[in-house]
């Protein structure tokens, strides 16, 4: 145990500093992910009331992106030209060889092509052609990626895994860049999961707030570029991670929120920092009653109770696959700004513990950054951000 310790202690002193060199967001607030902070500065939601009777027998709310974001290449699903425009847009703005040797292309969804299954019959093409594998090699060929791509498929921490997993990969000697996508669409298929739940919202959701009804769906995709290569100037570090599991239940979170407390704890030896240096909290903010209730349990078992906290869940619904992703890319945003969004949708507080949920645009001295993420199967992860100038 003590030549563990001893490993674990050389690696945690050792291990090369990881940087955000690039990122993209595509969402119905815009392609970019400086058009989508923009937007976000300005209160924008993406959130609306859909009637859609292919999707839902009842109208919904939802943040549902335009068909004609992308109609190229045409032998792509809609869930992969996400993927690629997404990637596309990011990797433009980076001199990161994507097809060199050095680079490994991670995908992070949930469903991916799954809701072809309402279009097309089951046959083993479809079956193939459904799987996370197919679309994530037909991506990585479209770019002329080397590697063959990894999938990161661990519900609603997909995206946190995703960035967790080609942090250790950067350090572990095994690639110098990663280029980390995310996406999700939704469908009649993915709609209906959630409502069966009854876990979907009849109104724009409210996180963490007493009157909050549930979820709502989102879709959209992001990107961020990894890089051991210090890109000079201000920039952002990935400091440490972490991932852990209730083991409580298939869907619903532990009632005392230790689990994701320990993914905090972890996350937070592995970035080498006092919690006292965490300035704000990215939470997963889903607006269920139980989510965020386990949330505000775990920050106060953690001790950052009065640190100030948001879900930007308001803005963009819950984006499954892509939600880790596209809050990393607004919490590295908010921390070159020196600006903390609100939580849209609200109003007083709704949580048995106190959490600093953040009620207007806030600008200050933010320079590290918690992301927490919880999903399904009990499955926690907690990922921090620095500010470097």
């Amino acid at each position: 145990m003590e030549k563990v310790k001893g490993l674990l202690a050389n690696y945690y002193e050792m291990k090369q500093p990881v940087y955000l060199t690039a990122e993209n967001i595509v969402s119905p607030l815009g392609t970019t992910a400086a058009e989508n902070f923009t937007r976000l500065k300005e209160g924008v939601s993406g959130i609306r009331l859909h009637n859609k009777p292919d999707y839902s027998p009842v109208p919904f709310h939802a943040s549902l992106i335009d068909n004609d974001f992308s109609e190229e290449p045409r032998s792509c699903t809609r869930f992969e030209r996400l993927l690629i425009t997404s990637i596309s847009n990011a990797v433009s703005g980076t001199a990161m060889p994507v097809t060199g040797s050095d680079t490994i292309l991670i995908i992070s969804s949930t469903k991916g092509n799954i809701s072809l299954l309402e279009t097309q019959e089951a046959d083993e093409a479809l079956k193939k052609q459904m799987t996370l594998s197919y679309s994530a090699n037909k991506v990585a060929g479209y770019f002329g990626f080397i590697h063959k791509p990894i999938v990161v498929s661990h519900a609603c921490i997909s995206g946190l895994v995703a960035i967790i997993t080609a942090m250790r990969l950067l350090q572990a000697g095994r690639y110098r860049h990663a280029v980390v996508a995310g996406a999700d669409v939704i469908t009649q298929f993915v709609l209906s999961g959630f409502q069966s739940f009854h876990a979907v919202s009849d109104e724009p959701c409210r996180p963490f707030d007493a009157d909050r009804k549930g979820i709502n769906l989102g879709e959209g995709a992001a990107t961020i570029v990894l890089s051991l290569d210090n890109p000079g100037g201000s920039s952002v570090q990935v400091l440490g991670g972490a991932i852990s599991n209730d083991a409580n239940h298939i869907s619903g979170p532990s009632r005392t929120g230790a689990e994701l407390y320990q993914a905090i704890a972890g996350a937070v030896k592995e970035a080498g920092i006092d919690k006292r240096d965490i300035d704000c909290i990215s939470a997963h903010g889903t607006a269920t009653l139980y989510n965020d209730e386990m949330e505000a349990k775990a920050v106060n078992l953690a001790g950052l109770q009065n640190v100030p906290l948001h879900s930007i869940k308001g803005y963009y619904g819950h984006t499954l696959g892509a939600a880790g992703l596209i809050e990393t890319v607004v919490s590295a945003l908010s921390l070159k700004e020196k600006v903390f969004l609100p939580t849209k949708g609200y109003s007083r507080p709704g949580t048995t513990q106190h959490v600093k949920l953040s009620s207007i645009l806030q600008r200050g001295n933010f320079n590290t950054c918690l992301k927490v993420a919880s999903g399904f199967g009990g499955c926690n992860a907690a990922l921090i951000l620095q500010h470097i100038q």
